[in-house]
């Protein structure tokens, strides 16, 4: 989604660590999004959310994959940013005992998908979407009041254990997620 808002003009940050960050981007996905949804719904009013979907059969294999690949770094001494540990940690409730097991990552999906559904009820600010089905793209940018008349569909970036490609891509618009401003490189205090 990232890459292909890229393309339609949009300033794009792929994970956003920094106020400045949010204050550049005109676009963020993932982290920490996903998880303070609420909080930059109250911080950014009239925004809209984009919520993927995916089939959970699809879906719990690759968060397994990608929590395995990152665990050593989710951990407290782990070289990932604090903002991103702490999004994983509370949206997956990492531990040592569920670390892994697809039953809980299958409650995770549907307890998060709850409360999204839940807290969006009777609003026109969230589409929910998934990326891989035909017209997905053209359904995105209808609900951002971009017009195009181009068939397509979202580039896929991240294939199999691939899961840092944003980092290969080279535009112009594309907004650092840790760029620093007048408050340097800090987050938001709603926590």
């Amino acid at each position: 989604m990232s890459a292909a808002l890229l393309n339609h003009g949009f300033k794009v940050a792929h994970t956003a660590f920094t106020k400045r960050a949010f204050e550049l981007a005109d676009v963020i996905s993932d982290a920490p999004c996903f998880c303070d949804y609420k909080e930059l719904d109250k911080l950014f009013p009239h925004s809209k959310f984009v919520y993927l979907e995916r089939s959970l059969d699809d879906w719990v294999p690759s968060i397994q994959m990608l929590i395995k690949k990152m665990s050593a770094e989710l951990e407290p001494d782990g070289y990932l940013h604090p903002v991103l540990k702490r999004a994983f940690n509370t949206t997956f409730k990492l531990s040592v005992n569920n670390n892994l097991q697809s039953a809980h990552f299958r409650e995770c999906y549907l307890t998060h998908q709850y409360s999204i559904d839940k807290y969006f009820v009777g609003r026109n600010d969230l589409l929910k979407i998934n990326i891989s089905e035909q017209g997905s793209l053209q359904k995105l940018l209808g609900f951002l009041a971009i017009p195009n008349n181009a068939a397509g569909s979202f580039p896929h970036l991240n294939i199999g254990k691939q899961v840092d490609n944003w980092k290969q891509v080279k535009h112009s618009n594309k907004i650092n997620s840790l760029a620093a401003g007048k408050d340097h490189r800090k987050f938001f205090d709603y926590q």
